[in-house]
């Protein structure tokens, strides 16, 4: 696929290493028109401990975190991405988007979505004292502590962004997105 026939605006989705309903964020991914895909290292290893595979539209471009400057960032400075997802992400990706710490390809695609005003959507894991959530060999009960939580809480004051704390709220925001990239196209 050439940089022409390369359709626009396009989704980007960032995924972490976080194994919360992350076969249902898959799911989700394969619904989206125009999507660019974003691994972390960490998601990498999730997908292989899940025993999963990135069964995506054609068309998606997979970008893996390769590169110390996260070159494929660039894209954002140029109008490429309409909405930027981070969906399942870790307390660990939280906090670095909460304090401005962009090193590594998930956290860096936060940052300069912000920097261009592309609107957010943000997945967080840890969003209540005691949650169920799937490891790969089962459910597990976690406990996600206090300062995993103010930063969830920090989070959604930023500005574009919005922070979803369940499936159902996710894919309610993916839809309203969907229907505002509808609008813009007609």
């Amino acid at each position: 696929m050439t940089r022409t026939e390369i359709k626009t605006p396009r989704f980007a989705w960032a995924l972490t290493g976080s194994g919360h309903f992350f076969k249902e964020s898959l799911d989700i991914m394969t619904r989206l028109p125009n999507l660019d895909v974003f691994l972390s290292q960490a998601a990498e290893e999730v997908l292989s401990m899940y025993k999963q595979q990135l069964n995506l539209p054609e068309g998606t471009r997979i970008f893996k975190d390769r590169t110390a400057s996260a070159a494929p960032v660039g894209n954002f400075y140029y109008g490429v991405y309409h909405t930027l997802i981070v969906a399942p992400a870790t307390s660990n990706t939280v906090a670095k988007c909460v304090y401005g710490i962009s090193d590594n390809l998930a956290t860096n695609v936060f940052a300069q979505a912000g920097k261009c005003r592309v609107p957010a959507i943000v997945f967080a894991c840890d969003t209540a004292p005691e949650l169920d959530t799937e490891a790969p060999k089962g459910m597990v009960k976690v406990y996600p502590r206090r300062i995993d939580l103010e930063n969830t809480a920090k989070l959604k004051t930023f500005d574009d962004t919005v922070v979803v704390e369940s499936l159902a709220e996710l894919e309610q925001a993916v839809d309203e997105r969907l229907t505002c990239l509808k609008s813009l196209s007609s």
